[in-house]
């Protein structure tokens, strides 16, 4: 046990490593320049060349990249993520600001695809070869086959634009501050990113579902169960479901990298205040500082979601400990 804490707690630091590295990689060979970028066209075509180089100095995007990872690394060890250029703050501090919108909507989202992916994959099996069925399928490989942003559009001009019934976008109301938005005003803004966002994960845990509890419902011990004269309902309660909900929770487990990877995209849509949306703006404006530390977060909320999906997968079944749940998938 304490062995693999260990391999794991290695592979974790190796991962936010290369990530890190990677990130300050791609930001240093972008043709965006942070300066011109976070002071304005205008300004910074009427500035002189020494307040030019003054403020590449003081930002540090005038030094080589191995000079500034390395001098960012040694802040990281110490706690320090550095400075955001894009929100003139502590990148520690837009994360946490950033994270508190984005956990609830991504932990929304994510048990909503989970639930609903189950019953759709459950009601299948029940329902195999029928209309049912079949509408689930086609359900599943229409979802799988839109983008997410599509959807998000989609979803805001028909229910937000023609119907009203979901605000336009945002967290709260526009010109309402934190301390006066209720819960209920919360999770209004809620409801429809979430709804959309849940949407992306749906079609992998209903088509796995579906094709375990067809396997469970058509094995020797269903059949045997069916030859005692139980009814289908039980069959599939006590032998089906039980059977099914395991793995699908596994891969569930093992698809938050998924809906991290598509709640940058429907948050931008949505004008959501999240992680997402933080992400777009510190691509876009070179800021690095904030962009590695978005990134080393959802680099471990993806390895912690494999982890336990990996750990979950050896305690339902043992003869599969060491086995990556997701080559299975």
């Amino acid at each position: 046990m304490a062995r693999n804490v260990l391999i794991g707690a290695v592979r974790l630091a190796l991962l936010l490593l290369a990530v890190s590295f990677v990130t300050f990689t791609l930001v240093a060979v972008s043709p965006v320049d942070p300066v011109q970028v976070n002071v304005g066209q205008v300004a910074y075509l009427t500035m002189g060349s020494a307040r030019r180089a003054a403020l590449h100095e003081l930002w540090g995007t005038d030094e080589p990249l191995l000079a500034r990872y390395g001098s960012w690394l040694a802040g990281a060890l110490r706690g320090d993520l550095g400075t955001s250029l894009r929100f003139n703050a502590p990148v520690a501090q837009v994360l946490g600001e950033r994270l508190a919108a984005s956990a609830l909507l991504l932990a929304a989202s994510w048990m909503l695809s989970g639930a609903l992916g189950f019953i759709l994959g459950a009601v299948a099996a029940v329902r195999r070869a029928s209309i049912a069925d079949r509408a689930v399928c086609a359900l599943c490989y229409v979802l799988s086959a839109t983008p997410a942003f599509w959807l998000a559009l989609l979803a805001l001009m028909v229910f937000s634009v023609e119907l009203g019934w979901f605000p336009i976008g945002f967290a709260a109301p526009v010109g309402v501050g934190s301390e006066d938005v209720s819960w209920a005003l919360r999770l209004h803004h809620l409801a429809l990113p979430a709804l959309i966002l849940s949407l992306t994960g749906i079609a992998p845990v209903a088509l796995h579902t579906r094709d375990k509890a067809i396997e469970v419902l058509e094995s020797p011990y269903a059949r045997f169960a069916r030859a005692r004269g139980e009814s289908e309902r039980r069959i599939v309660l006590r032998h089906g479901l039980r059977n099914v909900a395991a793995p699908a929770l596994m891969l569930q487990f093992a698809s938050v990298g998924e809906v991290v990877g598509a709640s940058v995209l429907v948050e931008q849509v949505f004008s959501y205040p999240g992680l997402g949306q933080a992400a777009v703006a510190a691509g876009l404006g070179g800021d690095a500082p904030l962009l590695v530390g978005i990134a080393l977060l959802t680099a471990a909320l993806v390895f912690a979601g494999n982890a336990f999906a990996d750990i979950l997968y050896g305690a339902v079944d043992p003869r599969t400990k060491g086995v990556d749940v997701r080559a299975t998938r």
